[in-house]
């Protein structure tokens, strides 16, 4: 007899979203379990983003259902699936540019009552220095790097059950990238935070994810651990940029994915 699955952090079953007449995501299902960081791979256009819409309330699906910790989360508001711990860092940060470091990160803890802010303050900080040293200083002044690492202190500052990344490397230089990727590989594993990541930089997904889903044209194609998926011929030629000896000769778009 073998042990029951434990109930995942969060769950879609079957979602399909929207944009008007538009398809964007077909009947797509995935799980994440607690204290992983599960990877959502897929190019421009996959539909990795209404994904995180869709769990976080931003878009509300026709078909399926969002799960979290069990319960049936689909169609709530935003504000209400933040309150479960539910943190969102979105594409291209949208963090309040007129407003100072500290109080950016002061509106993540916006629906909290406890007495615990300043303390989950100095540790956002610790995790990101170079915030530390600007917190006095309006958020549109900062660089690139610094408003990704804002976003992500921002979120943090609920004290998610699990946090959704939107492309965090999008448009950061290569060490930005890393420094990104190890810094939410300490927080999975020093805070205990679940992660959904949504990437297109699959090589910084799969180094840092226990488990990863493909998409393309709004289905996931494929899934199986970040080990496996790294491993895999149409991963390591379509994603990585990677070839065998054998398929040197071939023209790219001549080469049919197995999941097709």
């Amino acid at each position: 007899m073998t042990a029951a699955e434990p109930t995942p952090v969060l769950e879609l079953r079957n979602i399909e979203t929207y944009y008007g007449p538009v398809m964007a995501i077909r009947g797509v299902s995935l799980k994440v379990f607690d204290r992983q960081i599960v990877a959502v791979l897929g190019a421009n256009g996959a539909g990795k983003t209404t994904v995180l819409k869709t769990i976080c309330g931003a878009m509300d699906p026709r078909k399926g259902t969002v799960a979290f910790r069990g319960e049936d989360i689909t169609n709530r508001d935003p504000d209400r699936v933040a309150r479960l711990g539910v943190g969102h860092v979105p594409e291209g940060r949208e963090v309040f540019p007129f407003l100072n470091v500290d109080e950016n990160l002061r509106m993540g803890a916006y629906s909290r009552r406890d007495g615990e802010i300043a303390e989950d303050l100095e540790m956002v900080y610790g995790y990101f220095p170079p915030l530390a040293e600007r917190r006095k200083l309006e958020a549109g002044f900062l660089s690139g790097g610094q408003q990704q690492m804002l976003a992500i202190g921002r979120a943090l500052m609920l004290r998610p059950a699990v946090m959704l990344l939107d492309e965090p490397s999008l448009g950061l230089s290569p060490r930005l990238v890393h420094d990104i990727a190890e810094i939410i590989r300490r927080l999975n594993d020093e805070r205990g935070v679940t992660m959904l990541l949504v990437e297109q930089n699959a090589k910084m997904a799969l180094d840092i994810a226990d488990y990863g889903y493909v998409m393309e044209v709004g289905r996931v194609v494929m899934e199986d651990t970040a080990e496996r998926l790294s491993d895999a011929t149409d991963i390591k030629e379509f994603y990585l940029g990677m070839k065998d000896e054998g398929v040197r000769g071939r023209r790219r778009w001549k080469v049919r994915k197995t999941w097709r």
